[in-house]
């Protein structure tokens, strides 16, 4: 799997409790502009409407050899493509249990671009806090081994 965009935000910010994956319907401007690398996802977020999922937020940038017919529109909805009986089993995990749905990623499969959507709960202030902490110490503890590996040579 070939990442394209990654939304680094979504776990920092949220819970993650269940991923699926999903097919996005794009036309051909979007899809010459992902492989452009033109994609953002960092404000994505994925609503169901009449039992069909929309991910909106997600900015594709259109490439500057665009079609002159073709008007792109960049924060465009897009429609996400899923099983009827996995999109019910979201529709209730959200509407009940106070989940929500957020994009992770997008990335190639088999030459088709897939959306990476997980079932997600909100964290509250001083998880991120915690998330945060972790992290700075992750880091750290890397630091002080690369230091200590990397020393001065003993007699």
């Amino acid at each position: 799997m070939a990442n394209i965009a990654e939304n680094r935000r979504a776990r920092f910010e949220y819970h993650i409790d269940e991923q699926y994956e999903a097919g996005i319907v794009l036309s051909g401007w979007e899809i010459k502009a992902i492989r452009a690398g033109q994609v953002q996802l960092t404000d994505g977020y994925v609503l169901i409407r009449d039992g069909e999922l929309f991910l909106i937020g997600c900015r594709i940038n259109a490439l500057r050899s665009a079609s002159t017919h073709v008007l792109p529109e960049p924060d465009r909805t897009k429609k996400l493509l899923m099983k009827k009986d996995e999109i019910r089993r979201l529709v209730g995990k959200v509407e009940q249990k106070g989940f929500t749905l957020v994009p992770l990623n997008l990335h190639y499969k088999g030459g088709l671009v897939k959306a990476e959507i997980a079932l997600a709960k909100g964290k509250a202030q001083h998880d991120k806090r915690d998330t945060e902490k972790k992290r700075d110490w992750e880091r750290e503890k890397g630091r002080l081994m690369r230091h200590k590996v990397s020393g001065p040579a003993k007699d």
